[in-house]
């Protein structure tokens, strides 16, 4: 009996042994791991916590801390982004309202020296005052509403709507513009209607940025058109000219807030770089995409696909 008894004592002073140890590997891993994680944000690297394991729970709580690792990276890449894209809007943003303002300023100051002027040149003045401030106040309008289209709770409410009619529509209240810049119209519009869930104000402001923007900087190509076409279950809207084009190093960033190209600060181009970004928000908005292709000119065009509703 008093053997059986040794036995038992021994075999539980094993297991007492054996978990005191284990207790102490774990801990020495813990103490490891969190050194590790404290070194990883410290430094702010990309590396993972690896440790080679055989306890399951071990192993599924390194898991976790690697993909939370991989979250937070993302974060602050994202922060970083935004951070960026932040202050370059801010850089050029206070460049699109200086220069209006100081031009404004400086009509201001002559009428208010009260130099003689003759009342044509008062009319002029005053004239060129009142379009400085129109300017402005749509520059200020276009940047309101680009934070509100990408504020999150910003919805626009969609119904059927004939694409091919909007497009027509579209395209008439251009039509003294395009005939005083002497443009040849090409327009492809089938006559059956192509329906898509879409918002008819936001696709009438998409057209009027897009065929506005082709007439400002494609004029030269001499032809502006637009094209309606099926691709499978999608519908495209193509609005294209043969101008001077936009170059490959400036495709992928045109549809960003406040990105201008060089030539769109001139004041003859009047381009305040937020009607692209409204644009592509506005498409997205409707379970849309847009794109663009440009070879200068030769063809520039501005894709808009969406969904087509066959019901």
């Amino acid at each position: 009996m008093a053997i059986i008894l040794y036995v038992l004592i021994g075999v539980l002073a094993a297991i007492v042994g054996w978990q005191w140890v284990s207790g102490k590997k774990r801990s020495r891993r813990l103490r490891d791991i969190t050194d590790k994680i404290g070194d990883i944000l410290d430094r702010e690297t990309a590396e993972k916590v690896l440790f080679q394991t055989g306890q399951a729970d071990l192993r599924l709580l390194l898991v976790q801390i690697n993909r939370l690792l991989d979250h937070n990276r993302k974060i602050m890449a994202d922060y970083a982004r935004t951070k960026d894209s932040l202050r370059k809007m801010i850089s050029n943003m206070s460049h699109d309202l200086k220069t209006p303002l100081t031009v404004i300023l400086g009509y201001a100051e002559k009428l208010n020296q009260e130099i003689p002027m003759s009342e044509e040149e008062k009319k002029q003045t005053v004239s060129r005052l009142n379009e400085k401030v129109n300017g402005l106040i749509a520059l200020v309008n276009q940047f309101f509403d680009l934070v509100k289209i990408e504020s999150e709770d910003y919805e626009i409410p969609l119904s059927k709507l004939a694409l091919n009619e909007v497009c027509r529509q579209s395209v008439l209240e251009f039509y003294d513009l395009l005939v005083s810049k002497n443009l040849q119209v090409e327009l492809e519009i089938p006559e059956r209607p192509i329906y898509i869930l879409g918002n008819e104000h936001a696709l009438q402001r998409i057209l009027g940025n897009l065929i506005s923007n082709s007439i400002r900087y494609g004029s030269d190509g001499g032809v502006f058109g637009l094209t309606l076409r099926e691709e499978g279950e999608f519908v495209a809207v193509d609005v294209w000219d043969r101008g001077k084009g936009i170059t490959e190093a400036h495709q992928d960033r045109v549809f960003e807030r406040l990105y201008t190209l060089d030539d769109a600060r001139n004041p003859q181009f009047q381009g305040s770089g937020l009607g692209l970004s409204i644009t592509k928000r506005l498409t997205e908005q409707m379970k849309g995409t847009i794109r663009l292709s440009s070879s200068p000119h030769e063809k520039t065009t501005f894709t808009c696909t969406f969904k087509q509703l066959t019901f």
